[in-house]
């Protein structure tokens, strides 16, 4: 058998073309290895050999999800490969979405294995690990060298006939196994000892939740200064930050000062998440200015902020959230902001 040959998906930033500024980009092919596929094809050398980057735009690929999604098939398909790469896309929103999407569509049409990278809070990864081996990254590309290796331990594995038992992230796929006692006496085995106070191990793994603490409430509202944060993508009448429709990479912070009333000319959403008509006709039934500056007006509530602050919550990474959220609370607290009222969609 000659060697493994291999399709790599990669996005517009890593093969060179630019950023946020080319996220638009179409589909294209080339032959060989491009920007990180050099490391990778390397790293493989003598089993497996990359030869074609199949390209797409982060933008272009989640908003044009069926056009998008037929070209990169068929580019890929034009190399007859034994196995694709998708990525690394470590903890990028929109390209971890796009590489799972990618994973998907060659697992189901082409039955070929697939292999890439993703931090383990991309949403993309959480969504489409089923269908690829995804090894776990670092947040950023800083961890590019250790995820290449790791990548290329699983083509070998693959490309050497062998079964991949490690090194990737559990596909959730569920087996069937014929244990010592059914699983009624088990489950009241362990309700025994939770009562009890002693150990037992749960055979489902359970979520881990954040908990967070109760702030105490405000002593006086009619005198309180609130402020409006939204994940619900509200944002002045042409999104001047170009805030993503989905898998959010930045915030917005925008005046009040001059708006009592949103209208279809002053503001709209740039979620992707839900139908956007009715909050680009009125974007108060996304963000209530109007309520509350009447609020105000009447000394309900002491102040509104003079800004809000927007971003989209649609497929956005929790680590970008929480970072977020850290940035705006910080600037909230310095202006003396008491209470927030928080809107999504």
């Amino acid at each position: 058998m000659g060697k493994c040959k291999i399709v790599h998906y990669i996005n517009q930033f890593y093969a060179g073309i630019g950023g946020e500024e080319k996220a638009n980009v179409p589909p294209e092919k080339r032959d060989g290895f491009v920007g990180p596929g050099l490391a990778i094809n390397g790293a493989v050398e003598g089993v497996a050999e990359i030869v074609g980057t199949v390209i797409c735009g982060d933008s272009y690929f989640n908003e044009n999800l069926e056009e998008a999604s037929d070209k990169v098939l068929d580019m890929i398909k034009s190399y007859e490969p034994d196995l694709v790469v998708v990525g690394p896309g470590f903890n990028a929103g929109r390209y971890g979405m796009a590489c799972g999407m990618v994973a998907k569509l060659v697992d189901e049409n082409l039955n070929i294995p697939v292999v890439g990278g993703l931090y383990e809070e991309n949403p993309g990864l959480e969504i489409y690990k089923r269908h690829a081996y995804f090894v776990p990254t670092g947040n950023s590309a800083t961890s590019m060298r250790q995820a290449v290796p790791a990548i290329a331990a699983i083509i070998k594995k693959i490309a050497a006939g062998e079964k991949v038992t490690e090194g990737y992230v559990a596909k959730g796929v569920r087996k069937n196994y014929f244990a010592k006692e059914r699983g009624s006496k088990r489950a009241v085995d362990m309700l025994l000892k939770k009562i009890a106070g002693e150990e037992f191990v749960t055979e489902y793994p359970m979520p881990v939740f954040d908990r967070v603490d109760a702030q105490a409430a405000i002593k006086d509202i009619k005198t309180a200064k609130i402020a409006l944060v939204s994940s619900g993508g509200p944002v002045p009448k042409g999104n001047p930050d170009r805030i993503e429709a989905s898998s959010a990479s930045k915030y917005g912070k925008y005046s009040l000062v001059d708006i009592f009333d949103f209208v279809s000319s002053n503001g709209e959403t740039a979620h992707g998440g839900y139908d956007p008509v009715y909050a680009n006709e009125d974007l108060d039934r996304v963000l209530p200015v109007d309520v509350l500056k009447e609020m105000v007006k009447n000394g309900e509530i002491g102040s509104l902020h003079d800004y809000w602050y927007s971003t989209v919550g649609n497929g956005t990474s929790v680590a970008n959230s929480k970072a977020f959220a850290a940035e705006i609370a910080e600037d909230l607290k310095a202006d003396g902001v008491h209470g927030v009222i928080l809107t999504s969609t």
